[in-house]
């Protein structure tokens, strides 16, 4: 599953993605990820989520973004829930070209059962159709 927390920069996007993360590592039987492009949330997080500053990896394309969650997901069987932040600037892409990305993640989430929580920074009736029905 995929679900998209949308709104304009400072609409308290990543405010929601810390509570919803932490909420979720509280009842979780797996594992938990918080993908983000810096550590400015570090502490924000709960312990016994595994944090991980994208940013070191040197993610510059769609592809690489999709490489690095197919390699977090072959490495760890265990992984139920993926909270990824400011999503367009850590993959890289424009929505409107985004589209065969979503189809992947979707691939990646069914055949693997995790679930992805993405925050975007874009107006949500902006977005294109397709993302649409990822809004929470």
């Amino acid at each position: 599953m995929i679900q998209i927390i949308a709104g304009k920069k400072g609409s308290g996007k990543t405010k929601r993605l810390i509570d919803m993360t932490n909420d979720t590592a509280k009842q979780a039987t797996n594992d938990v990820i918080f993908l983000d492009d810096d550590n400015r949330y570090m502490f924000d997080i709960d312990h016994k989520v595994r944090f991980i500053n994208a940013g070191d990896y040197h993610v510059h394309t769609p592809e690489m973004f999709l490489g690095f969650i197919s390699g977090m997901l072959s490495q760890n069987f265990d992984v139920g829930t993926i909270f990824i932040d400011a999503f367009t600037k850590l993959c890289k892409t424009d929505l409107a070209a985004a589209e065969p990305l979503f189809k992947t993640l979707e691939e990646l989430s069914a055949k693997h059962d995790v679930n992805f929580v993405l925050s975007v920074s874009e107006d949500p009736a902006a977005m294109p159709e397709f993302i649409k029905a990822y809004i929470i």
